[in-house]
């Protein structure tokens, strides 16, 4: 056999033809690797849609990869000799092969990096670890964006990222003469609701998915979530019509409704491409082209167009920023202290509260939930219960078809559950259930009342705001963006914040009792 020169590793995030990884490429010197392990669904507890999807678009890149003549080394997870992890598996594949060097595209998760790092330093064989061209930004120009600021924001990060590759500019000026159109994005529903709604962009499972789901239906039964409805995008081609209906069904009014929330209807008018975005069956240039171009051609608004561009280019590239310039660090802050338990029913969605019940259900169901949900819902909740903000992330983590470790984590305990002091948001999302109330009609059938914060029928929302904000009186009032809310608390006699924090404290106890310790060797990170 001839020598093999490189071993290209492809990690099941990574499903490009055109990733740097094989920029040079000789297929009658190199092999392509790739690997489904058992301890990329354990080491947190990977929902079924979530690893359905991983694999069913791992196996179709395999085919799309033999198609194109290229080499490839494939351990399926069903193989009898398969190893457990990542470590194992490239170890044992390296004593086979005999590869002169190990080549890949950096990976999204640290975990994962400092893994095939020491694989290579076991092995003794050079790693030549390339640059992601799935983004806008590298790390390297973020550090230097980042460098010498008294603080972080994703707001004049993205102005740069758009006069640095021209979208939606006018010389030096922003189309429509501002830069950002959230204040009208913000609608509700309405009494009325969303009225028709285009369908899902649905892929029935061909073969090769119904096996991957046999697969995971048998090997991870215990594990959270359904496959009844897996109908993601797993090929590029399927990527790009997902695409393309989003752009000419959803797009126009996906600015307007992006924050409302309407019970039993997963869709609305989001986009569902970060999925595919992520697996990189998508390329964020083609994603935002194709929504300046809808606005171009009169096709869609410049609030819907410009928001989501603002996801794509601001804030994608942002998290992604933070993430590689913060770690390994990152992922243990607690800036609140917070150590309780996540309630038990996240992973059943077994509970009375009714926006919570939709969120879950669905996220069970689909895998998905949109970015209210998770930020101002589930989020919402676990932040003001004030549960350890790494089981939130090991749950976000483990549920979502669109998690990946780089964008995740500092959604998850920057955005949403400021355990990072302040560094990804400016403050802390906080809200009564009456936020609820107004995006969405989830409080009129249910048993709790958005208005009161103690009594028999007192929101939980409600309750936990104002003990969140009587617990954290001292930080949050040396942020200038929380100074109304916490002047509303002193406002308050010492007989309502006692009133308030024994409702808090039935709250958890009923809660809580439930709960779930999270085990390190099931859950966490």
């Amino acid at each position: 056999m001839a020598e093999l020169r490189a071993l290209v590793i492809v990690l099941g995030d990574q499903l490009d033809l055109h990733a740097s990884a094989f920029d040079d490429f000789d297929a009658s010197r190199d092999k392509v690797w790739m690997a489904e392990v058992a301890h990329e669904s354990t080491h947190v507890w990977s929902s079924k849609p979530r690893t359905a999807l991983f694999l069913s678009a791992m196996r179709h890149f395999a085919h799309t990869l033999r198609e194109a003549g290229r080499p490839l080394h494939y351990c399926r997870l069903d193989d009898a000799h398969t190893r457990t992890s990542l470590a194992e598996q490239l170890q044992a594949d390296i004593a086979q092969l005999r590869p002169s060097r190990l080549v890949m595209t950096a990976p999204g998760d640290w975990r994962v990096l400092q893994t095939l790092k020491d694989v290579a330093k076991t092995c003794d064989l050079p790693l030549d670890i390339r640059e992601d061209r799935h983004f806008y930004c590298t790390v390297r120009e973020f550090a230097a964006h980042a460098k010498g600021r008294k603080s972080l924001r994703m707001e004049y990060f993205y102005r740069e990222q758009r006069k640095r590759h021209d979208v939606l500019m006018e010389g030096d000026a922003p189309v429509g003469g501002q830069w950002n159109f959230d204040a009208d994005n913000r609608e509700s529903f309405g009494a009325k609701g969303p009225g028709t709604l285009p369908e899902r962009s649905v892929f029935p499972p061909d073969a090769i998915t119904r096996d991957v789901i046999a697969l995971v239906q048998a090997r991870f039964a215990q594990h959270p979530g359904q496959l009844d409805s897996f109908a993601w995008p797993v090929t590029r081609a399927q990527a790009l019509e997902a695409l393309q209906r989003f752009i000419s069904e959803r797009l126009p009014l996906f600015g307007r409704f992006q924050d409302a929330l309407w019970p039993d209807n997963p869709w609305l008018y989001h986009a569902h491409l970060s999925a595919a975005l992520n697996l990189k069956l998508l390329n964020p240039r083609e994603v935002v082209s194709a929504a300046v171009a809808a606005y171009e051609a009169g096709a869609a608004p410049l609030a819907s167009v410009e928001g989501f561009v603002r996801q794509i280019l601001g804030w994608r590239e942002y998290v992604r920023g933070i993430y590689w310039t913060q770690m390994p660090g990152y992922a243990t802050l607690n800036a609140l202290q917070a150590n309780a338990d996540l309630p038990a029913w996240y992973w059943t969605g077994d509970t009375d509260m009714a926006c919570l019940r939709d969120a879950l259900t669905q996220t069970l169901t689909h895998g998905y939930a949109n970015h209210i949900q998770r930020l101002m819902v589930t989020g919402l909740y676990a932040l003001m219960l004030g549960v350890a903000p790494q089981q939130v992330h090991a749950w976000y983590l483990a549920m979502y078809v669109d998690a990946v470790e780089w964008v995740e984590l500092p959604n998850t305990l920057g955005m949403s559950q400021f355990a990072d002091g302040g560094l990804m948001a400016s403050k802390p999302y906080v809200a009564t259930g009456k936020y609820i109330q107004r995006m969405s009609p989830h409080c009129t059938g249910c048993r709790y009342d958005p208005a009161k914060r103690t009594g028999d029928t007192a929101c939980p929302f409600t309750t936990l705001y104002w003990d969140f904000l009587i617990r954290h009186d001292t930080v949050l009032a040396a942020n200038p963006r929380m100074a109304l809310q916490v002047k509303n608390v002193t406002r308050m006699t010492d007989l309502e914040k006692q009133a308030v924090q024994r409702q808090a404290a039935s709250v958890r106890h009923g809660q809580l009792t439930a709960s779930i310790k999270v085990a390190p060797d099931k859950h966490s990170i």
